[in-house]
């Protein structure tokens, strides 16, 4: 007979197999497609969690930092996220990004804005399951969830137009001190200008945190994501690691360092992070 315990490891071992696999499954799709008319970057696809925040609480994430594209750099001011709980399985929130851009030669100068659109959604829970010791130990945690998050995508950007829309579905997987999370979907962005096309792909991504100690103050955080365009832009594949620090149960800060590999994804950069709750309502 085999123990619970030696199921679960074999069962955790062939999760994060799979997962593997599926990573480089992503990578020989995104090598193997051949470029395409550039016809400017389309900002990085950044996978999410499915962490719901409880009703009546606010999550602010703000990123400030500079990235180095394949053409100019930029100084992102913020990028941020607002996370809005509204009930114990859903909550609302607003995802967008301002970041000022230099010159596509020479030094670095403030040149011009280079917003990105606004993504409004909503982020539902699905399904979640969670063996019996997890609840008691986080040691031995073991849980799945399944959620969706979906909805519009409004230009912000100077001459850009249309309504756009993205959709992920979100699969999470909690082993011990390790929580994953599987993004993958897909996206029609607004136009970027009067005379191109709107830039719509199929996005996948994996999102990593890891505990670095028994309370949870320290934690590994970890991101690949990448995009398979439909129409005529560059290919995306970025790598993402940096160090989170729970300051407390309302504010967070990270650090966060990144890497792209081809040529719709920046080059590398850094980005340090803010993160507070506000409580609304209980």
């Amino acid at each position: 007979m085999t123990a619970p315990g030696d199921r679960r490891r074999r069962g955790r071992a062939a999760w994060l197999g799979r997962a593997a696999r599926a990573g480089a499954l992503l990578w020989l799709a995104l090598a193997a497609r051949p470029a395409l008319a550039r016809r400017g970057v389309r900002p990085i696809f950044e996978p999410t969690d499915l962490e719901l925040e409880k009703p009546g609480v606010i999550d602010i994430d703000v990123q400030v930092g500079a990235i180095r594209s394949q053409g100019p750099a930029r100084v992102v001011i913020p990028d941020f996220e607002l996370d809005v709980g509204l009930l114990p399985n859903l909550e609302l929130d607003l995802d967008g990004a301002y970041a000022i851009e230099g010159p596509a030669t020479g030094p670095f100068s403030f040149d011009h804005a280079a917003p990105d659109s606004l993504w409004l959604s909503g982020k539902v829970g699905l399904w979640d399951w969670s063996a019996d010791d997890a609840k008691t130990s986080t040691e031995g945690a073991d849980a799945w969830a399944i959620g969706l998050q979906a909805g519009p995508k409004a230009p912000v950007a100077s001459g850009s137009s249309g309504i756009g829309a993205e959709a992920l579905l979100l699969i999470a997987r909690v082993i011990g001190k390790t929580h994953l999370v599987l993004n993958s979907g897909a996206f029609i962005d607004p136009r970027p200008a009067p005379d191109s096309g709107r830039p719509i792909g199929i996005e996948l991504g994996l999102d990593l945190d890891r505990d670095l100690d028994k309370a949870g103050t320290f934690s590994l955080t970890a991101e690949l994501s990448g995009v398979v365009f439909l129409s005529s832009d560059p290919r995306q594949l970025l790598a993402t690691t940096g160090i989170t620090w729970s300051v407390n149960e309302s504010l967070d800060l990270s650090l966060i360092g990144l890497v792209g590999f081809f040529e719709g994804s920046d080059r590398y950069g850094a980005l340090l992070g803010v993160s507070p709750k506000l409580h609304l309502f209980h």
